[in-house]
């Protein structure tokens, strides 16, 4: 075989490939690039050109706001299938027959206007175990926008895991995630971000990102941490802080069998660094404590349970129902759910940090209550009587502060902490003074001061 023919044969396999892989996504040839703006000229690859003329003739004034309705059509039968497909004809954003169900929350008065979740845009970093599972459900909730940063690519290996695919091996996971989501959705808009935030030159251009690609050109609404080391978090931590960004950390434990969301609003809630995993306080490199041969383990149950929590809440703060919340746990073995609030330290190392805490602080009275019902939109639930006389009964017990350090601290029971900031040692001469007998008179007292 000569070099032309082996040129030919390696192209013919590369689309063979390709063509593989699109029949395996489910994934079809786009027919027409995605037209961004209605026109009325006439052109073969126009098909808005006809309904563009009923402007022209005077029976519409401005057929282009067609674009900016959403339309829900519940059940797509004889009837609802034509329905749908007329008025995709007519260039309205349809809402998915599938986020029918989604739309039934407003219906059902849980949440007030639902249609406000296209307006939105969520930076999801990571998409591992948790983040592309994350990424999956903001996607099929139909949210507007959403930025994904990673730097790994698809291995066999990850296919443990939920969402990723076998043969998808080899691509970024970004770009693996990004075809998937697309169609699943085609109305999300996605970017994708193939780097490591941690570096100086990413790390700005991180900040810059998230600072300017909403769908309105501002900032992004959230901020989801779906990474799995520490140094990214710190990252994260430090961007938001800076930016005064309110975002969402989570995690899965190195055994697999335990998680946590916790939300961080700067100035209000501790943050990243305000209480630094016993790793990074001890300022240990977490890189050393890999060995060769031995990775951590890995369940896809723990990973969707994480990532249905953090959605679930990022959800209840974007649309501003139920109550967001500060910091939930899991324990798979004990089934053990664990919710708490964790308070800013004024010693933090972040200075960024300190100085949100300060500003919180000279908020009126009025504006920090605000911040609170921002996140806890939830109205207590009220038992009404009953004609069988059924009533409920607090049985929690009550856990005594004094025996209990970590209670006293503010964390609830069953949570223990992994270190304590040893306290300030106290000099021999305080000390002596404080053992000086309390029976000795001020006459006395003042006496031994003089000849002293």
């Amino acid at each position: 075989m000569t070099l032309v023919q082996l040129q030919q044969r390696i192209k013919e396999l590369e689309e063979q490939l390709k063509q593989e892989r699109i029949k395996h996504e489910g994934v079809q040839q786009p027919v027409r690039d995605k037209i961004s703006q209605m026109s009325s000229e006439v052109v073969d690859s126009n098909p808005y050109s006809r309904l563009m003329a009923l402007k022209r003739m005077g029976i519409v004034d401005n057929y282009e706001k067609i674009r900016e309705f959403t339309v829900a059509v519940v059940g797509v039968g004889g009837v609802g299938s034509v329905t749908a497909e007329m008025l995709t004809r007519c260039g309205i954003v349809l809402f998915p027959c599938s986020c029918s169900r989604l739309m039934a929350l407003k219906r059902m008065g849980i949440v007030d206007n639902y249609e406000k979740i296209r307006e939105f845009t969520v930076a999801v970093v990571g998409v591992g175990g948790v983040g592309s599972v994350t990424a999956e459900m903001l996607t099929r909730c139909g949210i507007g926008k959403l930025l994904l940063f990673d730097y790994d690519k698809v291995e066999l290996a990850n296919m443990n895991r939920l969402f990723f695919q076998p043969h998808q091996a080899g691509l970024s996971k970004v770009e693996a995630a990004a075809k998937t989501l697309v169609s699943i959705n085609p109305d999300v808009a996605m970017e994708t971000y193939n780097y490591n935030i941690t570096t100086m030159d990413n790390f700005q251009d991180f900040m810059n990102r998230i600072s300017h690609s909403s769908l309105s050109g501002g900032p992004v609404d959230l901020v989801l941490s779906c990474v799995d080391n520490f140094e990214a978090r710190m990252a994260i931590n430090s961007a938001c802080n800076e930016l005064n960004m309110s975002w969402f950390e989570s995690g899965v434990s190195e055994n697999a069998v335990s998680g946590h969301i916790q939300f961080i609003v700067p100035g209000d809630t501790a943050c990243f660094a305000c209480a630094p995993p016993l790793i990074v306080a001890s300022n240990i490199d977490e890189k050393t404590l890999k060995r060769d041969g031995v990775c951590a383990a890995s369940l896809p149950t723990t990973m969707g349970i994480v990532a249905g929590f953090l959605v679930q809440n990022t959800l209840k703060y974007l649309l501003g129902f139920g109550e967001v919340t500060y910091y939930l746990g899991y324990s798979a073995l004990t089934d053990f759910f664990p919710t708490m609030r964790l308070r800013p330290n004024t010693m933090c190392d972040d200075n960024h940090c300190r100085q949100r805490q300060v500003e919180f602080q000279a908020k009126p009275p009025v504006q920090k209550e605000e911040t609170g019902a921002a996140v806890s939109g939830g109205n207590e639930v009220v038992h009404e009587d009953n004609d069988w006389g059924i009533t409920l009964v607090d049985e929690t017990i009550e856990v005594e502060d004094s025996r209990h350090g970590d209670v006293a601290l503010g964390l609830v029971a069953g949570i223990k902490t992994a270190y304590s900031i040893p306290a300030p040692e106290v000099s021999s001469t305080l000390t002596n003074e404080a053992n000086l007998d309390s029976s000795i008179s001020l006459e006395e007292l003042m006496a031994q001061m003089k000849s002293i």
